[in-house]
């Protein structure tokens, strides 16, 4: 039987940013030098195909440093840690290694920053998250209140004489956090800025991309998981420029191929978390199922490289 034409757009960039590839890095630099098992806090990065790889070799996830062994080697996630964290490992003589993302680590030095020069800082980002949570315990308890919507803006009840200061979870959508942006500067016209743009480049041109295959597409499939952040923005993205239907896939044998039978175009793109081996098991199981093209869809390139730290260097 003739299988139906099937025109795969895929999208560049996608897949690993610089900070997941470092996080990665780190733990198994770490294996190499300390030996099995290394324990890590909290998921080194949102994927489950790279966390079940990283324990294969002998990763121990924990949620709190009260379950790793005294002296023992211990990782810090990509999404950052708040103060206290490293402060008890320090106490408990821990080997502790911080994988958090330069990036991430930017927002910190920016948050205590505004917090020396006497600013309230509003932090945008998703409660509970990792991240958020991360950099919210660089700074005193009730030195950072958290916004989330364009209503929540509205609610703040910060006085407007108040010195105040912004900064934005690394993974957001572009277009919700420019209208909760323009929803703060609204509201307190004197609010002060990053220098640089908070949201990643990574996530930017990510989503960039999915912008630009997404109308041209009768669906789009993300590879990440659920609780990655940016995957999920993705997704979103896809649905608001146009994609007729979009979904979130772990991998290849989690999406709903019947859903898809009658589709002749499909974007497909990648969460900065998610591996590359993930993308091409999507692409041979279309390929079961139609004759496929492929069209690769560029809107950047990425050259970022970060470095690990030094602890782990020969």
């Amino acid at each position: 039987m003739t299988k139906p034409k099937l025109t795969i757009l895929l999208a560049r960039p996608r897949g690993f940013c610089a900070g997941v590839d470092r996080a990665i890095e780190i733990v198994e630099k770490s294996l190499a030098k300390f030996g099995a098992p290394v324990y890590v806090r909290h998921e080194i990065v949102h994927n489950k195909h790279v966390l079940e790889g990283l324990k294969a070799k002998g990763a121990i996830f924990v949620k709190e440093l009260n379950e790793v062994p005294e002296g023992a080697p211990v990782i810090f996630s990509a999404h950052g840690v708040p103060k206290r964290v490293p402060e008890e490992a320090r106490c408990r003589n821990m080997i502790y290694v911080d994988a958090t993302c330069p990036l991430v680590s930017k927002v910190h030095r920016e948050a205590e920053l505004h917090h020396r020069n006497g600013h309230k800082i509003v932090l945008i980002g998703h409660r509970g998250h990792p991240e958020v949570v991360g950099t919210m315990g660089q700074l005193p308890e009730g030195a950072v209140v958290l916004v989330e919507t364009v209503a929540d803006v509205e609610k703040l009840d910060i006085p407007s004489s108040t010195a105040i200061a912004y900064v934005t979870q690394t993974t957001l959508s572009i277009d919700d956090t420019k209208e909760i942006v323009e929803a703060l500067r609204a509201k307190y016209p004197g609010v002060a800025a990053p220098r640089k743009e908070d949201i990643c480049y990574a996530t930017t041109n990510r989503q960039l991309a999915v912008k630009d295959i997404a109308p041209r597409s009768d669906a789009v499939i993300v590879i990440g998981s659920k609780n990655s952040s940016n995957s999920n923005r993705l997704v979103e993205v896809a649905r608001a420029y146009g994609a007729k239907k979009a979904l979130l896939a772990d991998r290849g044998e989690d999406i709903p191929w019947d859903e898809l039978k009658d589709i002749s175009t499909l974007g497909l793109t990648a969460g900065a978390s998610a591996p590359e081996v993930l993308v091409q098991r999507v692409i041979d199981m279309a390929r079961e199922r139609f004759d496929v093209t492929l069209e690769t869809a560029t809107v950047a390139e990425e050259t970022v490289i970060f470095k690990v730290p030094r602890i782990l260097v020969a």
